[in-house]
């Protein structure tokens, strides 16, 4: 019997196999090349807080057929069975059955049994509005949860266009470093070379080879952050593995927004929706102090075993009101504490207009600095390339000293990394104004 299992076990594995073997495939298999827009779409799909926000939004659908649940009727039925001799059931048992007779001693009515089958209808009609409040509020929360996803993906998005020219940034900064370690190089070999002729102090000579070696560090550093940008961006798509690339060249560059505006933001929308359901709140509170009135009906199935042919049939209908004269004052506090909440709604949703009008300031001063930088550190550059082959020219015949040379080739990588950083804060400047205004990266 054992080995007939195995037997088994192992011919569904080979069946398998083939599908097992296409699932590994998929998960190793993952996209390397990344341009912004395909970074931006794949993390607004697969990002563990986008599916959150997601989850959420069912869960405020299921709020809502919860809340729409009052508008219907409720029905339900109920069957039991029990045997008795107390006299007041046992009575109860032959007058449901149909079966009462003038011999019977209403004291000692006997030994009876009773087979119940009950079916219920109730229906409220009229609750004050409490209802209809919870409803809108119901509605005006996932109002809320929809928007506040749209904050979530235009965020997100930012935040993936930021590492996005991090990493770019990054890059041209390993580039800069190794352009620097590479000319260090070459001039040391110079040196090295005078030196050997007796034209260079042995003092010269150890300072570049001391640079050199600080520049090496430096690249090191610098290729360390990289690999650290890279890794933020893959957990910001929810990848655990990879290698990825960057493709700037396949990057969509965004708009900048024409006169930028708070007031389109979805976390504005979401707050005013939060505002409208804490006024739904007050309206539900209110309705503890108007009655309540409800419709019933029931229809009922007595048969009885101890007594010959037991068994009846009856229904019940009618209308029901109540209204609650006083409850200690407990509707009242309620009244109280959803009013303290919609002016405490109100006031964040004034705080968060504040913020957001100082925001898109910041981020339109942000992106005229960075556009400001660019000119000038592209400028800066030009001119230090320029100096650095003068400089490096004039060391070879012996006119420069070795601290000299390594102040220009210093002020060359220095200015390469600003020009880097500058391309690249201005890229995440866009993309700052386009959040602030409350647009996506890609509208698409």
């Amino acid at each position: 019997m054992f080995d007939k299992r195995l037997s088994l076990i192992a011919f569904a594995s080979l069946l398998l196999l083939p599908l097992w073997g296409h699932q590994a495939q998929a998960q190793t298999t993952q996209q390397t090349l990344w341009t912004t827009q395909e970074a931006v779409r794949y993390a607004i799909k697969n990002s563990p807080d986008a599916q959150a926000a997601q989850h959420r939004i069912e869960s405020a659908q299921a709020d809502i057929k919860r809340a729409q649940a009052a508008f219907y009727p409720q029905l339900s039925v109920a069957g039991e069975y029990a045997r008795t001799n107390n006299p007041m059931y046992s009575f109860g048992n032959i007058l449901n059955q149909g079966v009462f007779s003038n011999s019977i001693d209403f004291n000692q009515p006997g030994l009876t049994d009773n087979l119940q089958l009950k079916a219920l209808l109730a229906y409220r009609f009229y609750n004050g509005g409490s209802d209809q409040a919870g409803l809108d509020m119901a509605h005006h929360r996932q109002q809320a949860t929809e928007l506040q996803q749209q904050s979530l993906h235009s965020n997100l998005g930012y935040a993936v266009v930021r590492v996005f020219f991090t990493i770019v940034q990054a890059e041209e900064t390993v580039q800069a470093r190794k352009s620097a370690v590479a000319s260090l190089a070459a001039s040391l070999k110079v040196a090295q070379a005078r030196f050997d002729e007796g034209d260079l102090l042995k003092e010269e000579l150890l300072n570049l080879q001391v640079q050199h070696s600080l520049a090496r560090e430096n690249l090191i550093q610098t290729q360390h952050g990289l690999a650290l940008a890279r890794r933020g961006f893959l957990n910001l798509l929810g990848l655990t593995k990879g290698d990825p690339e960057i493709d700037l060249s396949g990057s969509t560059f965004q708009q900048v927004p024409d006169n930028p505006d708070f007031h389109q933001r979805p976390e504005i929308h979401a707050m005013k929706a939060v505002v409208a359901s804490f006024e739904d709140g007050v309206r539900k509170s209110m309705a503890g102090y108007y009655p309540t009135a409800d419709a019933f009906g029931s229809y009922q199935v007595d048969k009885g075993y101890e007594l010959d042919e037991g068994s009846g049939n009856s229904w019940l209908a009618g209308v029901r009101v109540n209204m609650s004269l006083f409850n200690g004052h407990q509707t009242g506090a309620e009244v109280e504490q959803a009013r303290a909440k919609l002016a405490e709604a109100k006031k964040q949703l004034h705080k968060m207009e504040l913020s957001y009008n100082l925001e898109i300031e910041e981020a339109v001063l942000g992106l005229e600095q960075a556009e400001k930088r660019i000119q000038v550190t592209s400028q800066m550059v030009e001119s230090a390339v320029e100096s650095a082959r003068l400089s490096r020219a004039r060391f070879k015949e012996g006119l420069l000293l070795s601290s000299e040379l390594i102040d220009t080739e210093n002020r060359l990588t220095d200015v390469k990394v600003r020009n880097a950083l500058a391309n690249a804060e201005h890229r995440i400047a866009v993309a700052d104004v386009r959040r602030a205004a409350g647009l996506m990266q890609y509208p698409e």
